[in-house]
């Protein structure tokens, strides 16, 4: 949640998935708002996830460590 004091990439490293990678919200979301989490351009979106080595053909899960609360941000 945007005001919890948290550092996510720490709690990933303590405790992911196997072959998991980190989805950086706060980094890929749309900065040119006020409100946090928002959607970024597709061109931001479709850099942010090849960055990340995910393709097109790719299966991706979502999940997070709040039970739906982040998950349902990957737009």
């Amino acid at each position: 949640m945007p005001d919890e004091q948290r550092n996510p990439i720490q709690e990933y490293q303590v405790a992911h998935i196997p072959g998991a990678l980190f989805f950086d919200i706060d980094g890929i979301s749309d900065r040119t708002t006020k409100l946090p989490h928002m959607l970024p351009s597709e061109e931001a979106f479709a850099a942010a996830v090849s960055a990340l080595g995910i393709q097109n053909k790719d299966d991706v899960i979502v999940y997070d460590g709040k039970g739906i609360f982040s998950a349902a941000r990957v737009w």
